[in-house]
């Protein structure tokens, strides 16, 4: 018995004696800020365009919640079959929610999280602000991480004018 802690805790003082900048050295976290200007207030854009499925309406992506109950912690499919994505509900406010895509094993992990908020600009208008942070280190050059970004900024900016076109439409 002494042996085996004795080896455990071998075990255990290495691994915190590595220093997480190991792990992390070659990370390029690059963050994407997108907004749009609605002529709707924050409360009623988020009420149409807010809940964690939603983006079946504004993004065109099937989304079934897979488990939890749209709180903290609930998880969403996207896309179903074998590009599905999964994402995590890992912040929330009254108008506002972040998430994250988890590790997919035998996939590199780009610590991927999207966070979506709509901002009061007046009483009568608001801002839908949406913001992606991720690590780009694994594209082989500046060029692919750039495309890579453009590509996202593309993508999510069609969705924030969806957003606005279904908010003034109500």
């Amino acid at each position: 018995m002494k042996k085996s802690l004795l080896k455990f805790l071998g075990h255990v003082i290495f691994f915190l004696s590595l220093s997480p900048s190991v792990f992390a050295q070659d990370a390029e976290y690059v963050t994407i800020e997108m907004e749009i200007d609605i002529n709707e207030s924050a409360a009623d854009v988020w009420e149409v365009v807010g809940e964690y499925c939603d983006i079946e309406e504004w993004g065109g992506l099937p989304c079934e919640v897979t488990s939890g109950n749209g709180g903290m912690g609930t998880v969403r499919e996207l896309a179903f079959g074998p590009r599905s994505i999964i994402e995590i509900l890992v912040a929330q406010t009254e108008l506002s929610y972040g998430y994250t895509q988890p590790v997919t094993e035998g996939q590199y992990y780009n610590l991927y999280h999207g966070f979506m908020e709509a901002r009061p600009v007046t009483a009568d208008t608001s801002r839908m602000v949406y913001t992606l942070v991720y690590d780009v280190s694994n594209l082989e050059n500046q060029e692919a991480k750039d495309a890579d970004m453009a590509r996202r900024r593309g993508a999510f900016e069609g969705m924030l004018q969806n957003m606005k076109e279904i908010a003034e439409a109500n």
